[in-house]
């Protein structure tokens, strides 16, 4: 189901309000949500309008982050005008210069824009969590059990999901942590723009951020699920993390933890997308993910979680939904 990209019918009188009469609006882009967003442009001016309509979304969540970020340094976009009632927000235009293509055109970009990325988060990462509800083991369970309860049912797969749910308990207390800091949730290639002349790395897709462990947002730019990562680039970009913030062995096990709680909740969201809203393109991108959980489930410490999936899920069970259905068990 293609996403409606037509303004809503009040944005006119939004901008008109916010001194942006007579402003061309396009589109820009829809997501995986009810969020659309449009460019917004007058004379030499630009911006971005984001239409987050109630009751199915809630813009205060993002301007909340987006100051929280702004006031401690942080490329967040500055925030123009808001109309909650109707969900609209007009934002700073970062621009069309995604860290994605970038990297997926120039190689010699790839080593240097990773870094960059690990960077943001070593300096996120020295300030304590904003006020944001705590990534707690009830979330990540919760999460976790998105695959038994999407992807399992799609592929016609009766599972063991009090078994599932006893695993993770054996193995999330790695991913908790005493020192809680902001957790973006969402950071990746395609939610890092790259701003001005000096190509400073700009913040989007912030607004679920929780306050939880250090290693999240690290798997989510390294174990990308909407572009192939080599393993030489995570294994660099680890060192390099690490190295500057003295994490050692008890991060690398929380890493690969919340790679695999991750990757299985990716799985989870990428096939109710396509089941429940009517959105194919997802379960197409589900045989990255699988590849990532299953090195993170090679690790030592996820050993009850690996062993419930060879119970469970063959391996050519493990792919897109649309085509691994009805295939044989």
């Amino acid at each position: 189901m293609a996403t409606d990209m037509t303004p809503p019918a009040y944005a006119g009188a939004f901008l008109d309000a916010a001194g942006w009469i007579g402003a061309r609006v396009e589109p820009l882009a829809g997501d995986a949500s009810f969020r659309r967003y449009f460019r917004v442009e007058a004379g030499d001016r630009r911006a971005v309008l984001m239409d987050a309509p109630p009751p199915h979304e809630d813009p205060r969540p993002f301007i909340s982050v987006a100051g929280w970020l702004n006031e401690r340094g942080f490329a967040a976009p500055a925030i123009h005008a808001v109309d909650l009632t109707r969900g609209l927000v007009l934002l700073e235009d970062f621009g069309d210069a995604r860290m994605r293509e970038t990297v997926d055109s120039d190689a010699d970009a790839l080593v240097p824009l990773y870094s960059a990325a690990v960077d943001v988060l070593v300096d996120l990462h020295r300030h304590p969590a904003g006020a944001w509800r705590l990534y707690d083991l009830t979330e990540l369970q919760r999460e976790a059990g998105l695959l038994v309860d999407w992807y399992c049912p799609a592929i016609g797969l009766a599972v063991d999901a009090a078994g599932y749910r006893a695993a993770w308990d054996e193995v999330l207390h790695h991913a908790l942590t005493e020192a809680p800091v902001t957790v973006l949730r969402d950071y990746h290639a395609e939610n890092l723009m790259l701003v001005g002349p000096e190509r400073s790395l700009g913040l989007l897709d912030f607004q679920d951020a929780l306050a939880g462990h250090p290693a999240y947002d690290l798997v989510s730019l390294l174990q990308d699920a909407r572009r192939d990562v080599e393993p030489s680039i995570e294994e660099a970009m680890l060192a390099r993390y690490t190295a500057a913030t003295g994490a050692g062995s008890t991060f690398l096990d929380a890493y690969h933890v919340l790679g695999a709680q991750r990757n299985a909740k990716i799985i989870g969201i990428f096939t109710r997308l396509w089941q429940r809203d009517g959105k194919p393109r997802y379960p197409a991108l589900c045989p990255r993910v699988w590849a990532y959980l299953e090195h993170d489930l090679s690790h030592p410490v996820l050993g009850p979680i690996a062993r419930w999936f060879d119970a469970n899920i063959p391996p050519e069970l493990r792919g897109d939904p649309m085509l691994v259905r009805g295939q044989p068990a």
